[in-house]
């Protein structure tokens, strides 16, 4: 018998001071068996980070891990037009090359402690394809990830190159690094 994904449901006051965005998100992430708490916040923060992006577009959580040819957030245009792919990890050179003709925008968010040596790998493959790649800093995920409960009420601010996450006991800075 599979095992069954673990259901998280996130009450997010978000505000994104690079856009004048300010929204109250209330989204569900369903964890998959082998994903691990890291990666699934990463997937969050990557959400709330295009929450912003153009209302004429369905922003939405894929079944990631379940769908190896789905990234794990997708716009998608009202005509189901692809406009953007967001990946988290470290995806292999031949996910991302598809992913660069499938959508107009292809982002990347890498955070782990293997991301170093993935990027140095990678780059030369990569820096001929259209996309952003950005590295978080894997301590601060970490961190971030252990005031994860199965129902959380977090606020969230954007601002410059970092997110604020404020928690029930404890505030937060998550940096990221533009790598491509």
């Amino acid at each position: 018998m599979a095992l069954k994904p673990t259901i998280y449901k996130f009450k997010i006051a978000l505000a994104d001071l690079n856009h004048d965005h300010f929204d109250n998100l209330n989204l569900t992430l369903a964890q998959h068996p082998s994903e691990t708490m890291e990666r699934m916040i990463v997937r969050l923060l990557a959400f709330c980070l295009h929450a912003h992006d153009d209302q004429e577009q369905l922003m939405a959580f894929t079944k990631g891990l379940s769908a190896a040819d789905e990234p794990d957030i997708w716009l998608k245009g009202l005509d189901d037009q692809l406009h953007c792919w967001i990946d988290v990890g470290e995806p292999a050179f031949e996910r991302l090359k598809k992913a660069s003709r499938l959508a107009k925008r292809t982002l990347v968010y890498s955070f782990n402690s293997k991301s170093d040596v993935w990027w140095k790998q990678s780059q030369p493959l990569l820096q001929n394809l259209k996309m952003e790649i950005r590295r978080f800093y894997w301590p601060e995920i970490q961190q971030v990830s252990a005031q994860v409960a199965r129902t959380v009420d977090w606020t969230i601010t954007l601002s410059g190159e970092s997110i604020y996450v404020a928690t029930q006991d404890a505030q937060f800075e998550i940096n990221w690094l533009i790598l491509q």
